[in-house]
């Protein structure tokens, strides 16, 4: 089982996030603006605060997420390696006269993950401030300490100058945290039950189809998307839900694999891994909402599959 693997689960690893897109918005108006843009509520944020929010389609369809952090003059917004060009054009699509600056700080700076039970130990053992609740952040040096967690373990992200990573590094290894890939990441934040965007979050998806509603606030009023949002809200349910599942499969099933119940289609698979906690193949998939309760059984091809 691998070090890195072993240390998410339980103790703590750091991962290179640098490839990860971050960029900072300035400008008088950038709070009411990221707040009528994205689908939770930035104009109630303060310095040392964050959220998780959703980009959205006028349909209400998800085109981004970002994790945004409030400074006392700018916002950090922090996004997958794969929208960091369609980021700065979702973002300005709809500005106009608004007073909003956008600067790509993506080549400048570095992002390290911080995760696993032990992680607030080890930013203890390196004296550094340990944010206590979800997405609040705090200065260590020139480096920001976000609780921020790609893998739904508990978690951290330090953000630092590019020159300043390496002995951010050294000091983390020397306080017990053991170097961890992303393929490590990966599997751990499937066992989770935690969707990345590009692989189970799509730009087809609802945002409550992906059960990650700590992303929507739905007394903020007007925001690009949300009379879908509300709609759907009002009427209580969505056609397909992304659910957890354990396979009887020696090898992960591919994306888009398919899933049925008595021979008929209700649902993909959009990730999958082999968990060494369990022994088991575990995967991410959208279910019919009329099969997508806990225990139900589904054949995926040969294997059969249980929603956990």
């Amino acid at each position: 089982m691998a070090e890195g693997y072993q240390a998410l689960r339980r103790g703590a690893a750091w991962l290179d996030l640098s490839p990860r897109g971050r960029f900072l918005v300035r400008g008088r108006d950038r709070a009411r603006y990221l707040h009528n843009v994205t689908s939770n509520d930035i104009k109630t944020l303060t310095p040392g605060s964050g959220c998780y929010a959703f980009l959205l389609t006028p349909q209400g369809r998800i085109q981004a997420d970002l994790h945004l952090l409030c400074f006392a003059d700018h916002f950090l917004l922090d996004t997958e390696p794969d929208l960091r060009e369609r980021i700065p054009q979702l973002v300005l699509r709809f500005k106009v006269a608004d007073q909003v600056e956008f600067e790509d700080v993506t080549d400048q700076t570095s992002a390290i993950g911080l995760e696993g039970p032990a992680a607030s130990a080890v930013l203890a053992g390196v004296n550094a401030p340990v944010p206590g609740t979800d997405f609040a952040h705090l200065p260590w040096g020139e480096a920001t300490i976000a609780a921020i967690s790609l893998t739904g373990q508990p978690g951290f992200r330090i953000y630092c100058p590019v020159a300043a990573r390496a002995n951010i590094v050294t000091r983390l290894e020397a306080s017990g945290a053991k170097p961890a890939t992303l393929d490590d990441a990966r599997v751990v934040r499937i066992e989770n039950g935690r969707p990345r965007f590009g692989e189970d979050i799509r730009d087809n998806s609802l945002p409550q189809e992906t059960g990650q509603m700590h992303a929507v606030s739905f007394t903020k009023g007007c925001y690009v998307g949300q009379e879908i949002v509300e709609r759907i809200r009002a009427q209580g349910h969505v056609n397909r839900k992304l659910v957890r599942l354990e396979l009887d499969a020696a090898d992960p099933p591919a994306p888009g694999a398919k899933l049925a119940v008595n021979g008929s289609e209700v649902g993909e698979i959009t990730s999958s891994a082999h968990s060494p906690d369990t022994g088991k193949t575990i995967a991410l998939a959208y279910v019919r909402a009329t099969q997508a309760a806990a225990g139900t059984a589904l054949d995926a091809g040969d294997a059969r599959a249980r929603i956990l």
